[in-house]
């Protein structure tokens, strides 16, 4: 049976592009001197400024704050590298989220199953934290990670199992749901199940493979959580 469902932020509990392509088009202005040196910021991070969108392999979507900063330094000379994730993190803190679900009824609707419910993201814990109270949700979750939170970054396992211990929870009574292939393998190396969704950038193909199923959102939860065994 099913006792914990940790979830990814972005591309999960938020739209990716929805949310994240605004966000990516301030901090190219913010950073740039001209529009040849935003374009090439813009390719550092593999974002498309006309038609704002993410390359697949963008950094923006599963790596760090500092992962994308070190992207970014080599055409930033004369800035630090903590400097440049300041930055980043500051912008982030103002970036407005897309719920992928109206994200409330969905969260209480969980909770009311006695299900323990708590959040890793690769984006940095002062943001997420942001984000996640921005819109009424912080106290709905019993457990709220960043890389920075001192557990480690996705595809290690080091949130997940944090998750597990701090709930008293068997990993293999948790699912890890996320957008990308860093969710996935972070959740199965903690022995954890793995639900995949299509509120990222990654396709069906992408991750079919690597989850127990693809669900278009995490509104569909609420029928697989019903396929599973009860107490």
């Amino acid at each position: 049976m099913i006792d914990g469902i940790l979830f990814d932020k972005d591309g999960t509990l938020f739209d990716f592009s929805k949310s994240w392509s605004g966000w990516a088009a301030r901090l190219l202005t913010t950073l740039s001197r001209d529009p040849d040196h935003a374009a090439a910021l813009a390719r550092a991070i593999g974002f498309d400024a006309v038609s704002a969108t993410f390359d697949p392999a963008s950094p923006v979507i599963s790596a760090t704050a500092a992962d994308i900063a070190t992207a970014l330094q080599p055409q930033l000379p004369g800035r630090t590298h903590d400097d440049i994730v300041g930055q980043i993190n500051a912008l982030a803190e103002g970036a407005p989220m897309a719920e992928a679900v109206p994200l409330v009824p969905f969260l209480t609707a969980l909770r009311a199953r006695g299900l323990r419910l708590g959040v890793a993201t690769n984006d940095s814990e002062a943001p997420a934290r942001a984000h996640l109270d921005a819109h009424g949700i912080t106290g709905l979750f019993d457990f709220i990670a960043g890389y920075d939170s001192g557990y480690g970054a996705k595809p290690g396992p080091g949130m997940c199992l944090a998750f597990a211990r701090s709930q008293a929870l068997d990993p293999a009574c948790v699912v890890m749901v996320g957008d990308s292939l860093h969710d996935l393998a972070a959740g199965r190396a903690a022995g954890m199940r793995t639900i995949a969704v299509l509120t990222g950038v990654a396709r069906h193909a992408d991750l079919v493979g690597h989850a127990d199923t693809v669900l278009a959102d995490i509104g569909g939860l609420t029928g697989w959580l019903d396929t599973m065994p009860r107490a």
